[in-house]
């Protein structure tokens, strides 16, 4: 296994070094470089297998290299300091990232998942999806990826009726009647569709309001989405559920 580290901090890089021979003996060989250039130049000719590469070098951005190394034959990790929209867009393209300063049991944890070979998947379509959020700030993301064990899904969002919770899997419902599970929390996916107009009734549930029929308010209240599915309210969350409907 080959890993290549890009960043233009060395004392980052050696903490890399340090995590990587003190914790994963799969890797081999390690190169780095600190810049756009060089790190063009190290993936074409080095041929990694995992590139952890920073967002922000000081002749560009990890954006740079990446369009310049096409087609992609590696597992991928973004880093970066404090860029909560970089943040959010990786989310939204189910593509691993690591925050600086640097937690070595996360970036081990990032590493593992890296070491499979499914992670480089459809790297290409998930970055596509990843620049068209990032690059257009001023609107709303229309689509999201969801990995499953053996696919990568590109979805429009707009197509979910409802997510189900199941402790840590995530199943979407969506319009055509396709169903969706991944292995993801529900709060994670709460975090970044809420402002998508989905709202979370109960613990379990996670729900398009674009899908709701009604609110029926007896039995502890529950709602009824427009292909007939009835989704509960918690006691807790009926307040600020209502309060929402009444603003659509």
């Amino acid at each position: 296994m080959k890993i290549a580290l890009i960043d233009d901090d060395s004392n980052v890089r050696d903490l890399y070094r340090k995590v990587i021979s003190t914790r994963l003996v799969e890797f081999e060989q390690i190169e780095e470089a600190g810049s756009v250039a060089a790190g063009v130049e190290l993936i074409k000719s080095f041929m990694p297998d995992v590139v952890i590469l920073d967002i922000d070098l000081g002749d560009g951005t990890g954006f740079d290299v990446l369009q310049a190394v096409k087609p992609y034959s590696f597992s991928l990790i973004f880093s970066t300091a404090s860029n909560d929209y970089a943040v959010k867009a990786f989310k939204f393209s189910a593509l691993d990232y690591i925050l600086k300063p640097v937690d070595e049991t996360e970036l081990q944890s990032a590493l593992e998942k890296a070491l499979d070979s499914r992670e480089n998947q459809n790297l290409d379509n998930r970055l596509k999806n990843f620049f068209e959020q990032y690059s257009n700030k001023s609107s709303q993301q229309k689509k999201i990826v969801l990995k499953t064990l053996g696919e990568i899904h590109i979805v429009d969002i707009a197509e979910i009726i409802y997510c189900q919770s199941d402790n840590s899997y995530t199943t979407f419902f969506f319009s055509n009647g396709e169903e969706i599970i991944v292995s993801r929390s529900l709060k994670e996916f709460e975090d970044i569709l809420t402002e998508f107009n989905f709202f979370r009734p109960h613990t379990s549930y996670l729900v398009n309001l674009n899908y709701v029929k009604k609110l029926d308010k007896s039995d502890g209240g529950f709602l009824v989405l427009k292909n007939g599915r009835e989704i509960p309210v918690s006691v807790r969350k009926k307040a600020g559920l209502i309060q929402v409907l009444e603003s659509l």
